[in-house]
């Protein structure tokens, strides 16, 4: 039996990066999915979103692994959006075993140089969009009585702080939070709640200039190949970041009946980069 075999995962910032590669591996894993994404940009982030052919993409894919699924435009930071594709799915799917609150941005500039408008549109997204995904799909899955797994990804910017990202880090620890308040809150209902903690991972929010000029003290005209060498020395495993199927193998675990008496836990995936003492990379 394929580990998430008859369940339905509700899964934010689903049309690229690790909210797509998610999508896929839970559909892999006979999962059916209800995949969300904003699909357009957000103006204070210094990289373009996704696309609605970036959200298309992904349901052609999970369909080419057997899974049924559901895709549509809808901003986390609109709660009756967000209810409008739950009822969608629950009409189509019958219920939500899963919920992944993946949606995220990120933007950069010390805590006295950031704006009140790059503030509010990561506090908007990454802590509240999460607490309205949870919002949008908890109840149907607290009425229909079969438990559930919740995944909130925060980020090691939720467990540890890191300059230049002030709003961030405040929405990820705010993340890591929230996580531990629903944890208790829904345990009476068997629905698990988590939060998964990577360290950089390799998508378009890591991979473009503005990240790699942060991550390496300010160069300008940063590299992707300079960023690796730098940005290796960030972790204790000696790699620059993290792949998107790293951090989908840990979201399996979480959605998985493998994981039934997990939750309240804050995973943290990160090569050893929260380890204060690190052996220097040749």
């Amino acid at each position: 039996m394929k580990r998430a075999e008859g369940k339905v995962a509700f899964i934010t910032g689903a049309a690229r990066g690790q909210g797509r590669a998610h999508a896929l591996r839970l559909a892999a894993e006979g999962a059916d999915i209800i995949a969300v994404d904003l699909c357009q940009s957000v103006g204070t982030t210094p990289y373009d979103g996704a696309t609605d052919a970036d959200l298309a993409e992904t349901a052609k894919r999970v369909e080419e692994l057997g899974g049924r699924v559901l895709a549509r435009q809808a901003d986390v930071r609109d709660l009756a959006a967000l209810e409008r594709v739950v009822e969608e799915g629950l009409a189509r799917f019958g219920g939500i075993d899963v919920v992944c609150a993946n949606a995220g941005i990120a933007s950069f500039g010390s805590a006295l140089e950031l704006t009140e408008r790059m503030w509010h549109d990561v506090l908007d997204i990454n802590l509240t969009g999460v607490w309205k995904t949870v919002r949008a799909a908890a109840p149907s899955m607290v009425e229909r009585g079969r438990g559930g797994s919740i995944i909130l990804t925060s980020s090691i910017a939720g467990l540890i702080g890191f300059p230049h990202l002030a709003h961030y880090t405040a929405a990820k620890h705010g993340v890591t939070g929230l996580m531990r308040v629903l944890a208790i809150e829904l345990a009476p209902h068997h629905i698990r709640v988590n939060s998964i903690h990577p360290a950089t991972v390799d998508t378009p929010m890591v991979a473009n200039e503005a990240s790699w000029k942060l991550f390496l003290g300010g160069i300008e005209g940063a590299t992707r190949e300079q960023a690796a060498v730098g940005m290796k020395t960030l972790n204790a495993l000696p790699i620059p970041w993290l792949d998107v199927d790293d951090i989908s193998n840990a979201v399996l675990y979480l959605a998985s009946d493998e994981s039934r008496h997990v939750t309240g836990t804050t995973m943290v995936l990160d090569a050893g980069a929260t380890q204060p003492f690190k052996i220097p990379h040749g």
